[in-house]
């Protein structure tokens, strides 16, 4: 399964992943590395806890506007 993630960084400088997908499925992580395995873990245990093996795709995207 494939799953959207948006990535920001928060004032502390952990990297914070939110997926798009499964709500409330958020982690964190000093490096990009430690976040992706961190992102990983958190939707496998997000998918067990709830029981979930499929998830309906809703997610269409991210646009910048510049104004």
């Amino acid at each position: 399964m494939e799953f959207n993630v948006i990535i920001e960084k928060g004032e502390d400088g952990y990297l914070i992943s939110e997926v798009v997908e499964l709500p409330g499925c958020h982690t964190q992580g000093k490096t990009m590395d430690e976040l992706l395995e961190n992102t990983a873990e958190a939707i496998s245990l997000y998918l067990k806890a709830t029981g979930q093996e499929s998830v309906k795709e809703t997610f269409i995207g991210i646009q910048k506007i510049r104004v």
